[in-house]
């Protein structure tokens, strides 16, 4: 089967992406409403999702996806409208509802094309229920496959902190589509890549970002670490910094003139100036390859 392949632009393009649970949201999403619904205390039902996989040798996203499902029997249907609707009720931090217009406007002032990504081990349907689903390019998050009626009835994709870097390999050369292998691992010329790794901004909370970070980092990316603000508790991205796995860190408060906006525009300040001297250096290149 033939995938479409994003091609290179005449704009520099700047990745943005973002995990989900305390990246743009301040918990677990299924903590805003669904396990509430089922009846059950918050912990109890972590500690029991992650015994299912600890006895079963299980991945841990496949045994919450699991849990989800066997809490509801009895009390309501698991239907893809109605993990949209949990994920409708869903809190963001601050600012982050205009944080996308905002950003993509500035960029575009200077000439760089920004997009915005999820790459979580959230659920699909439930962050594609939020107000901001609209401003992702693609959102590569755990889902289930339903049936005709709505219901799910098996995974359909499950995303863990190891096979997240994939992502970042796929929006790199502008194969998103999940099942186009052979492009995701085709030789390009780095002149042709969409989007160079070292243009790839990714945030994130936790231990299970590392990969991601260190991937970006390891090219010139930009990795972010986020914070609660509410909390102060900064020890997590103390640690990233320390083991280098994150460039910066800032509080999750995405509002005009905060610590990320400053950030974030100051990245596409750099990458805006880079890519100038960059293209200077390709039209070098493409003129001494037709000479020589």
């Amino acid at each position: 089967m033939k995938y479409e392949r994003l091609e290179k632009g005449e704009k520099p393009v700047l990745a943005i992406c973002y995990d989900f649970d305390r990246t743009l949201s301040p918990g677990d999403m299924q903590a805003q409403g669904f396990i509430q619904s089922v009846g059950e205390d918050v912990n109890e039902f972590w500690r029991q999702s992650n015994e299912l996989a600890e006895k079963n040798d299980m991945d841990m996203n496949l045994a919450y996806m699991l849990t989800m499902v066997k809490k509801a029997r009895g009390k309501f249907y698991v239907t893809k409208k109605a993990l949209s609707e949990y994920g409708a009720k869903i809190k963001l931090y601050d600012g982050v509802e205009d944080w996308f217009g905002r950003i993509n406007s500035y960029g575009g002032e200077r000439g760089i094309a920004v997009e915005h990504y999820i790459i979580s081990s959230g659920l699909k349907e439930m962050i594609e229920g939020t107000a901001i689903a609209r401003h992702f390019k693609k959102i590569y998050a755990s889902s289930f496959l339903f049936d005709e009626y709505g219901t799910p009835e098996w995974p359909a994709q499950t995303i863990n902190y190891t096979n997240k870097t994939q992502f970042l390999f796929r929006i790199e050369k502008g194969c998103l589509n999940i099942n186009d292998h052979a492009g995701v691992n085709e030789y390009i010329p780095p002149e042709k890549i969409r989007v160079p790794l070292r243009n790839i901004v990714y945030l994130g909370d936790s231990d299970t970002d590392i990969p991601c970070m260190k991937l970006v980092n390891s090219y010139g990316g930009h990795s972010i670490g986020v914070y609660d603000g509410k909390s102060g508790d900064r020890q997590k991205v103390y640690r990233l910094l320390k083991h280098n796995r994150i460039r910066y860190f800032a509080a999750a408060d995405y509002t005009e003139g905060g610590e990320i906006d400053l950030l974030v525009k100051e990245i596409i300040d750099k990458t805006a100036a880079f890519e100038k001297l960059e293209a200077r250096h390709v039209e070098n290149l493409i003129e001494t390859r037709k000479n020589i």
